[in-house]
């Protein structure tokens, strides 16, 4: 029988075709079950308008075999099938897709919506198979015919015989190679496997002959195999089920059985859009943090459907960065995909369904922080610190949206409070939203600097992460009441004992004498408005503080950031009064000391001290 040949530029598609369009060689099954699927869904539209037709839908399937000692996988439908003329044209021309032209045709009607429209998701199966046989016989059609194709070099077309409507393709799977292990492809489990990752969803049954293992009769310990067939998609998914049919665990088990995570989800949300865009979506709020979140390889996104055929594992445009903790899937009839069904063609339709995504997300964060505290702040303990990168990043255009989800611990509640809480209880005479960085709140606790604010009642927000500064910076205020840090210049506090101009004058030669001395290390000594008992510490000037450089000279580089240092000396503490007659009596004391308060404020910060051997020293000739 004389070969026909592809036209040119079909030719060249399919070389494309085979060796660079699919990322995935697996996803050849997904293809060819979708165009059978497409099949059938072609028998349920004419049985619309055809009264002598009628659709059975458990007649209806599609069937998987595998022979692994001839190496041939068959897949085959009861669908409408097709006679030697869409042979021709749907195989023999690449790019012609019956499925759309026959959507296009029927889409006023209601019904099945048709998954394939760019015919070219069947010469997939030239990535795994040497030969590609097609046994089809149309609806109404007495003769079958077969299409046949070893690739680029042409096809067949004959008269064969076929008892029932349909369409059977068997591939002739390539032997294995040292690159590419095509055995994959004849093993029932991996062919299990493959369908219920991309196929679960496809509204008929697939069937398989599934090998199982029993007893043998008569015996204790011997067992025999046998096969059972089995369908093994789920066929009608979770999310197109009415959600009061749907208990908390039927989505818990969607979250275990899609391997969303091991934890329990806290919270799902059940989306269902019938708008500019039609789409149905079923996110988690996972209670525990992925061991892998903050690492380069942990990878956000949504897993991606078009009408429950699995068109990416992860979507990442589905999720801005500071939800990425949340897990699901969205399925839509309405993207726009490429030609291999794997990316998307155009992404109008999916900022659409992000837009909305985010505002559900925001929504039940919001709703559970108000009724649910505990829940929430079980979430806020894993994934808070995503929502302050939130804050942070972009230049802060996500603020507005996260800003009342944030929660930090209060000096006075000893808990989490929200933004919201702290400003609602300020006394009248507060001006700031003041906070307090450190390691811990336990050391937080004990800083120099928090005396004064302390002192006056005001509370205090503890920042024990490092992104947390930055958070707020970002925010610099929230309902007009700007942050300030306990470490902070100015306070906006009047002390009750604030010191009068001759005391400053009187001091101003001794304290310009310790400048002087720690020229390359503060911007200034002063005397301090802020400590009670304590004797020094360090205040800041600036953006930057010492919370800030400590974070961001921890980073990868050389970054020597540094902030604006003020050494403050507490006036009314025994030390001051010690400093004050060696500098009458004795500069070298007045030097001795100088180090000591300087190196006690690094300590009291929690910064690394450049010469630990001359401090030590230092301390022992005070002892002498």
């Amino acid at each position: 029988m004389a070969k026909k040949q592809f036209k040119a530029e079909s030719k060249k598609l399919l070389e494309m075709m085979i060796n660079s369009i699919y990322s995935h060689k697996e996803v050849f099954l997904r293809e060819l079950i979708s165009n059978a699927s497409d099949a059938i869904d072609k028998i349920y539209y004419k049985a619309l308008t055809d009264d002598t037709l009628k659709f059975d839908k458990d007649s209806y399937f599609i069937k998987v075999d595998a022979d692994k000692e001839n190496r041939i996988l068959k897949i085959s439908d009861t669908g409408i099938g097709m006679n030697k003329e869409e042979l021709e044209n749907n195989l023999g021309i690449i790019a012609n897709s019956g499925s759309l032209a026959f959507k296009t045709a029927n889409e006023s009607k209601d019904g099945h919506d048709i998954i394939g429209q760019f015919g070219v998701g069947f010469y997939s199966a030239f990535m795994v198979a040497d030969v590609v046989t097609v046994i089809s016989k149309a609806l109404g059609s007495e003769q079958a015919y077969k299409w046949e194709s070893t690739g680029a070099d042409g096809y067949t077309v004959e008269e064969t015989e076929k008892k029932d409507v349909g369409t059977e393709i068997i591939l002739k799977i390539k032997e294995n190679t040292e690159e590419e292990n095509y055995d994959e492809f004849l093993n029932e489990y991996s062919l299990k496997s493959i369908i219920k990752k991309y196929s679960d969803f496809i509204r008929y049954p697939i069937k398989m002959e599934i090998t199982k293992s029993k007893l043998r009769e008569g015996s204790e310990n011997e067992y025999e195999d046998y096969s059972e067939e089995q369908t093994v998609n789920s066929m009608v998914p979770i999310w197109r089920k009415n959600k009061n049919e749907l208990t908390e665990t039927d989505y818990e088990n969607f979250y275990h059985e899609k391997h969303y995570g091991f934890d329990k989800p806290l919270k799902h949300i059940h989306i269902s859009v019938d708008g500019a865009v039609r789409y149905n979506a079923i996110l988690y709020i996972p209670e525990n943090i992925p061991f892998d979140y903050y690492t380069k390889e942990f990878e956000k996104g949504l897993e991606l459907y078009s009408n429950g055929v699995l068109i990416m594992g992860k979507s990442p445009d589905l999720l801005p960065d500071y939800y990425s903790f949340v897990k699901g899937m969205v399925d839509s009839e309405d993207l726009s995909l490429n030609i291999s069904r794997e990316i998307l063609q155009h992404d109008r339709q999916l900022k659409l369904i992000a837009k909305n995504i985010k505002n559900k997300i925001t929504n039940q964060l919001q709703s559970m922080l108000k009724d649910e505290r505990e829940k929430y702040e079980t979430f806020y303990n894993s994934f808070g610190r995503q929502l302050k990168y939130g804050v942070y990043s972009e230049y802060g255009s996500n603020k507005e949206d996260l800003q009342d989800l944030l929660m930090f611990y209060s000096s006075k509640e000893k808990k989490l409070i929200t933004l919201e809480e702290y400003v609602s209880r300020m006394p009248e005479d507060q001006k700031y939203i003041y906070y307090a960085s450190g390691e811990t709140n336990e050391r937080i606790e004990k800083m120099p600097q928090t005396e004064l604010v302390a002192d006056k009642g005001f509370e205090i927000l503890y920042l024990t992460e490092d992104i947390d500064e930055f958070a707020l910076k970002m925010l610099m205020s929230y309902k007009e009441k700007e942050f300030k840090s306990v470490s902070s210049g100015d306070l906006g506090i009047e002390s009750e004992d604030n010191q009068n101009e001759n005391e400053e004058k009187e001091n101003k030669e001794l304290f310009d004498y310790m400048k002087q001395l720690l020229a390359d290390k503060v911007k200034d000594v002063r005397i301090s408005k802020r400590l009670k008992t304590h004797p020094v510490c360090f205040a800041t000037e600036g953006e930057v503080t010492i919370e800030m450089e400590k974070i961001l000279n921890a980073m990868p580089g050389d970054q020597q950031v540094k902030a604006d240092k003020i050494l403050e000396i507490n006036i009314n503490h025994d030390v001051y009064q010690s400093l004050k007659n060696a500098f009458e009596t004795d500069k070298e004391k007045v030097n001795l000391y100088t180090n000591l308060l300087y190196n006690q404020a690094l300590l009291i910060e929690g910064l690394p001290i450049k010469d630990p051997v001359e401090f030590t020293n230092d301390i022992c000739k005070i002892m002498i």
